[in-house]
């Protein structure tokens, strides 16, 4: 359990600095903000989703 327990935090650290770098420069392109909600919105709820799974695990592995 401790290994799937790391697996995700390192998805979530990792999937947030892919969202640091690519969600500014999605909101400072205006003529690709068309193509871009739709991916900022996956990407949140992706992170959402990690975010959860995260603490869920981190309550079973404690």
């Amino acid at each position: 359990m401790s290994i799937v327990f790391q697996f995700f935090l390192i998805a979530l650290v990792l999937f947030s600095l892919l969202m640091v770098i690519g969600v500014p420069v999605a909101y400072a392109s205006p003529q690709n903000w068309d193509q871009s909600k739709p991916l900022l919105y996956v990407g949140s709820a992706i992170w959402a989703i990690l975010v959860v799974a995260v603490a869920i695990l981190n309550f079973l592995v404690i």
